[in-house]
């Protein structure tokens, strides 16, 4: 087995500056996530956001065998370019982590997985590519699909939705205070003119919630716009619920988020099904939790270096949490 150096792994990632180096995306956590999977030859995992490849390759370069799923196309083919060199120790599905159990069939595997990552979110080149509509800070579509299956984009949804389920979505997924605010707002503009561009709308957030800080005011509401469009929340929930089926004892479950929102339903999933008893006021005595699926690696999740968000600022409001199957 090749013993893998995360610092000289992250060191290739990045020029001599040490800013990161022009790729697909950098992925976070990269020491932790392999002390956390332990990977070594023989083992199979479940990499369920691809992304550029970034965290399958280090599960690779450990002597592991990988299956990599993406639902953005642009991602996997990138990941494809990246990891040609693994061989047939890495295959590959276009896929939402939601789906992985029946990408899993349709690959034909029914080896149970040493180990399962999720890293959820939006990648680098999504944000960096205006065509994709994930940036307030760049001019394009008012997209944000992650992948072809997504129900709708955020143009149709702001130019559609009533006014109230836009600030409810704003107040649920971008934990907006002033969500209705900026609803009215956006309802008044799109009555002369529907919304087309990421600018467009930044702007009509603002002048309904002016700047008072670094952050655009615009963030949160993006953001919400995201988790609507896609499903991340729900695609994450079913993912939760369904892969712990196809992992091995033993098995370890690593999860990545950005926001409070996602990692307050892995914390609340690992938690209730990590318990050994469960007790009711009505029961004379604590009964065997019978939804016990883990026991917790990660009480309280682990976040990123000093030194990693220094090299990468994306890091900065990452989570990892982990669960070993029993």
């Amino acid at each position: 087995m090749r013993d893998l150096d995360c610092d000289n792994f992250l060191g290739l990632l990045m020029t001599p500056a040490g800013k990161p180096a022009a790729q697909w995306h950098v992925p976070v956590m990269t020491k932790q996530v392999l002390s956390a999977l332990r990977p070594a030859p023989g083992m199979l995992f479940l990499d369920g956001t691809a992304g550029g490849g970034g965290h399958s390759s280090i599960l690779l370069e450990a002597g592991a065998t990988v299956i990599a799923l993406d639902q953005d196309p642009e991602a996997l083919e990138q990941s494809r370019k990246r990891l040609s060199g693994y061989g047939d120790r890495v295959r590959f599905a276009q896929s939402n982590f939601r789906d992985a159990v029946k990408a899993l069939d349709k690959l034909g595997e029914d080896r149970l997985l040493d180990g399962v990552l999720l890293d959820i979110g939006v990648s680098s080149h999504q944000l960096d590519e205006p065509s994709r509509g994930f940036s307030l800070q760049r001019e394009g579509p008012l997209d944000m699909r992650m992948g072809p299956g997504a129900r709708t984009t955020a143009a149709e949804a702001v130019n559609t939705l009533p006014e109230a389920e836009l600030a409810r979505i704003f107040f649920e997924y971008g934990e907006e205070p002033r969500a209705r605010a900026i609803a009215r707002k956006i309802a008044e503009q799109r009555a002369s003119k529907p919304f087309e561009t990421t600018l467009q709308l930044a702007e009509a957030v603002e002048s309904a919630s002016p700047r008072r800080g670094p952050r655009h005011p615009a963030t949160k509401i993006f953001q919400a716009l995201r988790i609507h469009v896609n499903d991340e929340l729900g695609a994450l929930r079913t993912a939760l619920q369904t892969i712990p089926s196809r992992m091995a004892p033993g098995g370890r479950f690593a999860v990545i988020t950005f926001h409070s929102l996602e990692d307050r339903i892995v914390k609340v999933f690992f938690r209730e099904h990590s318990r050994e008893e469960i007790d009711r006021p009505e029961w004379t005595a604590p009964r065997p939790n019978p939804d016990r699926l883990f026991k917790l690696v990660t009480p309280h999740p682990l976040e990123p270096s000093p030194g990693e968000v220094e090299r990468n600022p994306r890091a900065r409001s990452a989570k990892l949490r982990i669960a070993e199957r029993i």
